[in-house]
C-alpha cells in the first residue's frame, strides 16, 4: 500500500520550498511508518535547500520530529504501532567496530529506510538526514524511532531529534560538564542555548553565554546563563577569563563553527580545559593554530557528533527531566506553524528571530 501525503520539498538549489504530494510506501523489513505530529525547522534543512549538503535534489525536508508509529515491517521488535516516538538520524548498527567496543554513539554504519519515498510522478526523493519529516507520514529505519513517554508535547519532544540534543550533549556528553564546573558557550542560537541548559541541569557553577545579539543573551539568562558577554563590544576571551578568576572556563563550546569562534574557544578555556566544536563548519573553512599552543595548553579539542548521544539512552532520560520540570524543553519552541510556512520560518531563523519554529501536522 502507498500513502499519499502533503510534504515540504526542495526541488532545486536555492529555490523556495514547496508543499507537494508525496507517496510513502508501507514499511519493509526493519522499517517503520510514522505519522508525524511535529517537526522543528532546523538550520540543516536550510543547508539542504541551499545545496550545502549534497546535490541529490529533490530533497524531502524535515528531520527534528516526533510522532506515532503507524505500522512496522518484518523483524521489528523495539517499537510497535501506537508508540509515541522521537525520530533520530543515527540508527546504530550494533555491529561496527565502534558498537562492538561499547561506543555506539560513534557508530560508523548508521542506517536508514531503503524503500524510496517519491513525488507523485515517481521521482525518488532524498529524505533529509534519512528522515524527511515535514510530511504527514514518513518512512524510516525502525532504529531511528525511540519510544518515549507519550505525555510529552510533540512540538517540544521532537526537538531532541537534532538541535537541542546536539547542544545538550555537546556540554554534558562530549564536554563532560559536571557539578561546579565552569562552561562558556559561544553562539546562543538553539544549539548553544541547549548547551547552556545542559550545563545547568548538570550542576555547572558558572555558565557564560557569548553572542553578538543582545536578544539572544537575554534568552540565555532565562535558560540558565549566570553571565553574558556581548562579543561585538568586548574581547570574548578576555571576558571569559575575567569571569573565571583569570584562568578560563573548564569547558568552552563553539556552537557557531567558524575558525574565529573556535580560536576563541581554544584560548578561552583553562589550562587542560576542553574545547568542543558543535557548530557545523562549511567545507571551505580552515583553521590555523600555533602547534606550540596546542601542546602547551594541554586539555582536549573535541568535535561533537549529534551531542555524542545514544538516543535509546538519552531521549527517554531528557524527556523525564522535561516532564519533571527540570529541563525547559518547551522553552525552545518559539512558534508553531504549518507546512506552508516553512519558507518564512527559514527567513526568521536566518535573522535570529526564533529559537525554533515547529511545524505541526
Amino acid at each position: 500500500m502507498t500513502h499519499e501525503v502533503r510534504a515540504v520539498v526542495a526541488r532545486k538549489k536555492g529555490a523556495p520550498v514547496s508543499v507537494e504530494t508525496v507517496l510513502v510506501p508501507d514499511p519493509g523489513p526493519g522499517e517503520a511508518l510514522v505519522r508525524v505530529q511535529a517537526c522543528g525547522v532546523c538550520h540543516t534543512d536550510l543547508h539542504y535547500r541551499e545545496g550545502g549538503i549534497g546535490d541529490a535534489f529533490p530533497f524531502l525536508l524535515g528531520h527534528e520530529a516526533a510522532g506515532v508509529v503507524e505500522s512496522v515491517g518484518e523483524g521489528v521488535t523495539d517499537v510497535a504501532p501506537g508508540d509515541f516516538v522521537i525520530l533520530n538520524w543515527r540508527a546504530v548498527c550494533g555491529d561496527c567496530r565502534a558498537c562492538r567496543r561499547g561506543r555506539p554513539w560513534y557508530c560508523f554504519a548508521t542506517h536508514n529506510a531503503t524503500r524510496p519515498m517519491t513525488l507523485a510522478d515517481g521521482t525518488p526523493l532524498s529524505p533529509a538526514l534519512g528522515i524527511g519529516a515535514f510530511a504527514e507520514k514518513t518512512l524510516v529505519a525502525a532504529g531511528q524511532c525511540t519510544k518515549v513517554d507519550p505525555i510529552a508535547a510533540p512540538a517540544a519532544a521532537g526537538l531532541l531529534g537534532c538541535g537541542v540534543m546536539a547542544g545538550f550533549g555537546a556540554a554534558v556528553n562530549t564536554g563532560g560538564v559536571g557539578r561546579g564546573d565552569s562552561l562558556a558557550v559561544i553562539g546562543c542560537g538553539g544549539v548553544g542555548m541547549a548547551a547552556i541548559t545542559g550545563a545547568k541541569v548538570a550542576g555547572a557553577g558558572r555558565i557564560i553565554a557569548v553572542d553578538v545579539d543582545e536578544r539572544k543573551l537575554k534568552w540565555a539568562e532565562r535558560f540558565g546563563a549566570t553571565d553574558t558577554v556581548d562579543s561585538s563590544r568586548t574581547d570574548a576571551v578576555e571576558a571569559i577569563r575575567e569571569l573565571t578568576g583569570g584562568f578560563g572556563a573548564d569547558v568552552v563550546v563553539d556552537a557557531v563553527g567558524r575558525p574565529e569562534t573556535f580560536k576563541q574557544a581554544f584560548y578561552a578555556r583553562d589550562l587542560a580545559g576542553t574545547a568542543v566544536l558543535v557548530g557545523v563548519p562549511t567545507p571551505e573553512l580552515t583553521l590555523e593554530l600555533p602547534l606550540l599552543d596546542v601542546f602547551g595548553r594541554g586539555g582536549a579539542l573535541k568535535s561533537s557528533w549529534y551531542g555524542d548521544c545514544l538516543p535509546s539512552r538519552d531521549f527517554p532520560a531528557l524527556i523525564d527531566l522535561y516532564l519533571q520540570g527540570r529541563f525547559d524543553l518547551g522553552g525552545f519552541v518559539t512558534e508553531t506553524i504549518g507546512p506552508d510556512d516553512v519558507e518564512a520560518a527559514f527567513t526568521k531563523m536566518h535573522h535570529g528571530d526564533v529559537l525554533r519554529s515547529v511545524v505541526v501536522l
